[in-house]
């Protein structure tokens, strides 16, 4: 986990040379005037060389996104087909497949009325076990920081 400014953010591919990477951000409420508000918003940015696409991402207490990646994470030996997640709003998609010595975590943005239509995939590569584990670990660190507002 890195931090972002003055708050907690985790990066998620870009490991090779003019890779694009994904920056999980800015964690915010999205009610703060609500008491005990679980709604929380977070940017997704997606960057690489020439090209940035920022997606705001709502969720349900973080949708279980963390619980999504350590459940992949204990399953190291591989399973058959296709696993997915999407948070509350569909802004943020995971599709999670098992391809023997990785895992291919295909990530999606997508946009929201008015501008309903486009739609972004990359995808990243992760050892089973250990990687896939650090990284549930990261967005649960991520994910129960406090929100900055």
């Amino acid at each position: 986990m890195e931090e972002d400014e003055t708050s907690p953010a985790v990066r998620v591919g870009g490991d090779r040379w003019r890779a694009i990477s994904l920056r999980f951000h800015q964690l915010t409420r999205s009610f703060p005037e609500e008491c005990g508000d679980l709604m929380r918003d977070f940017l997704v940015t997606a960057q690489g060389e020439s090209a940035r696409i920022r997606v705001m991402v709502r969720t349900w207490d973080g949708d279980g996104l963390d619980v999504f990646l350590a459940e992949l994470a204990e399953e190291f030996r591989g399973w058959n087909g296709t696993r997915t997640w999407r948070s509350l709003e569909d802004d943020l998609t995971l599709a999670a497949e098992h391809e023997g010595s990785h895992v291919r975590l295909t990530w999606g943005l997508h946009g929201h009325p008015p501008n309903d239509g486009w739609h972004f995939e990359m995808t990243t590569i992760h050892a089973p076990g250990e990687d896939m584990r650090n990284l549930a670990i990261e967005m649960r660190a991520f994910l129960e920081s406090d929100p900055l507002w």
